[in-house]
């Protein structure tokens, strides 16, 4: 379990200045950030995941000195070299034991509630909080007293349009297909059109606000009461973050 940035940090992250250059990311809201540890980053995992959340690594090590450690899905690690990579990069298989032990090291964490199922959005759900019920990081953050970060994204749902998801291929022969060997359906990624008719992302600028933080408070971690309402206030922060997003990219001059 790496806590500390590997040395190629910086070289990989030049590599993304093409990418930065294209989707312009923008982060406000950085007096939000504590100075105390341990830190739980909360926020909305945009469509397809991967494409808007290397930007946020680079924007936190190289503005703040903070090397976060993401919370994945554990499928990623039944991947061998892909979870090796992973590793290397700080990314660890979410667990509530291997959340405890960076909290205990006095890391910042960073997890996407919505997980595979919100990155895999459905038509109509973008900018929006997919989470259900789920509310294990607010029972983490209370059990070792971590402060929760919440922050919004938005930009990747303006740069792509799904055109064809998991309910369009849950009676189709594709979903068939993926029944057939076992694909979750949580993890079925939608089919997108960005530039023209390719999957490519349009130019979009991609734009983070990092909300005020939820200070946690010590309490039962088996009084459901209080851990939903640590899970509701972040809820609530993340969604309010979005809507600023929104509103300023439609009245940029306002």
């Amino acid at each position: 379990m790496r806590t500390t940035p590997p040395p190629e940090l910086d070289h990989a992250l030049r590599l993304m200045s093409l990418q930065s250059m294209i989707h312009r990311p923008k982060f406000t809201g950085w007096e939000n950030i504590p100075d105390h540890r341990p830190l739980l980053f909360v926020g909305n995992h945009t469509l397809m995941g991967v494409l808007d959340v290397p930007f946020l690594f680079r924007a936190l090590w190289r503005e703040q000195g903070i090397f976060l450690n993401m919370l994945g899905d554990r499928f990623h690690f039944q991947i061998p070299g892909w979870r090796r990579a992973l590793h290397r990069y700080g990314v660890v298989e979410g667990s509530p034991e291997n959340c405890g032990k960076l909290f205990a090291e006095g890391a910042c964490v960073l997890v996407f509630p919505g997980g595979a199922r919100e990155v895999c959005k459905r038509k109509g759900e973008e900018h929006q909080l997919v989470w259900g019920r789920r509310r294990g990081f607010a029972r983490m953050a209370v059990q070792h007293e971590a402060t929760i970060v919440p922050f919004a994204a938005v930009g990747v749902e303006d740069a792509l349009d799904i055109v064809y998801d998991a309910n369009d291929m849950a009676n189709s022969r594709v979903g068939r297909v993926l029944d057939f060997v076992g694909i979750r359906d949580d993890l079925r990624l939608p089919v997108v059109r960005g530039i023209g008719p390719t999957p490519i992302p349009r130019p979009e600028c991609y734009d983070f606000h990092f909300m005020e933080p939820v200070q946690v408070r010590a309490a039962n971690v088996d009084d459901p009461d209080s851990i939903w309402e640590v899970r509701e206030r972040t809820r609530k922060r993340i969604e309010s973050g979005i809507a600023l997003l929104r509103e300023r990219r439609a009245n940029p001059t306002s």
